[in-house]
């Protein structure tokens, strides 16, 4: 009897052992066997207000009414190994607390995937590391129960021929995303300057994702009338213009990126909500000078032009990032929310 029990508490540390998560991985996540859904994939293609989070920020900084004020959260980042795998996620707890207080005000959580140029271009190009690869990315998105994939990949590039393998791995992630009826988007250029950047993504490629973020920011010195600006109105309405008219974007896809801080001419950045605080910035104004530096933002009038802009002719807002915002009544996202009308 006595080595009947023995056995049978051996058994059981073995089950146990078998069912506990990875050292470091967050808990209050599904292992259980996943089933693939029954039916077509049908895309979401209800007005967005995507907020990416940077895991360098502490969550509990943003106001929890926020996560009411976004459809989508994309929690960045996670990166490829030159190896087809995923690094494991720097910020474990800040991953946990962000994926689950987007669940529970009903927000869309999204895995970005960046890292550099070069390990991209390798994994694209080579078709069984690219296969390796979009399974680690589908089983991350299923084990954390995550309803889709964000790319970042800056930038694909027509010399590179990363046109082409580009838009193999999009194609092929998306495929395996939509059988497990999970979306796929990207972060893109704003393809304002002509070159291998601007060309770098087909047709096919934005054809296989569910939306795009137009990251129209970081643009210092295009707007000619405004030149010491790094995202002006003009510069969101060329950016939009140039994607939907001459790269055939559909407007159902169109998501409109602008930033939640200032930059200077040296290319310096400071977060909105540091401006607000630190530099004691007019939220009613576009820049401020601190310590001899003059950093240059979106004033709430310019993020309300821009959501009309977008509510009009595309169909869904994008900031860059979450936690830079301000809380309260200056907050950006609260400015794009009130200006189409948008409840929360």
């Amino acid at each position: 009897m006595r080595k009947i029990t023995f056995l049978s508490f051996v058994l059981l540390l073995g089950l146990l052992s078998c069912t506990k998560e990875n050292e470091g991985v967050p808990d209050g996540y599904s292992y259980a066997a996943h089933v693939l859904p029954e039916g077509e994939y049908v895309p979401d293609n209800s007005f967005k207000i995507v907020a990416y989070y940077s895991e360098a920020r502490v969550p509990d900084s943003i106001e929890l009414v926020k996560f009411k004020m976004i459809t989508h959260l994309h929690y960045a980042f996670a990166y490829p190994n030159t190896d087809g795998t995923l690094k494991a996620i720097a910020q474990p707890a800040r991953f946990e607390t962000m994926i689950q207080r987007a669940k529970e005000n009903g927000v869309k959580t999204a895995i970005s995937l960046s890292g550099g140029e070069a390990v991209y271009s390798a994994l694209a190009a080579d078709p069984l590391l690219r296969t390796k690869l979009i399974k680690n990315i589908k089983d991350f998105v299923l084990k954390y129960q995550l309803d889709g994939v964000d790319i970042d990949w800056e930038y694909p590039r027509l010399n590179k021929a990363n046109d082409i393998t580009y838009e193999a791995f999009v194609v092929e992630l998306s495929d395996t995303l939509h059988r497990w009826h999970k979306y796929l988007s990207a972060a893109v250029t704003p393809a304002l300057y002509q070159g291998s950047v601007k060309e770098g993504i087909t047709p096919a490629a934005v054809a296989a994702m569910d939306f795009v973020n137009i990251m129209a920011y970081d643009g210092i010195g295009w707007d000619n009338q405004n030149p010491n600006h790094h995202s002006t109105y003009r510069m969101a309405e060329t950016a939009l213009n140039v994607w939907l008219t001459e790269k055939g974007l559909p407007k159902e896809k169109a998501v409109l990126g602008f930033p939640a801080y200032g930059k200077t001419t040296a290319n310096v950045a400071l977060a909105y909500r540091d401006l607000l605080f630190q530099g004691k910035a007019n939220p009613l104004e576009n820049s401020v000078t601190i310590q001899n530096a003059t950093y240059y933002y979106n004033s709430l009038d310019v993020v309300k032009q821009k959501a009309v802009l977008a509510k009009q002719n595309a169909n869904g807002l994008m900031v860059w990032e979450f936690y830079q915002d301000a809380n309260g009544p200056q907050s950006m996202i609260k400015a794009a929310n009130d200006a189409i009308g948008r409840t929360y």
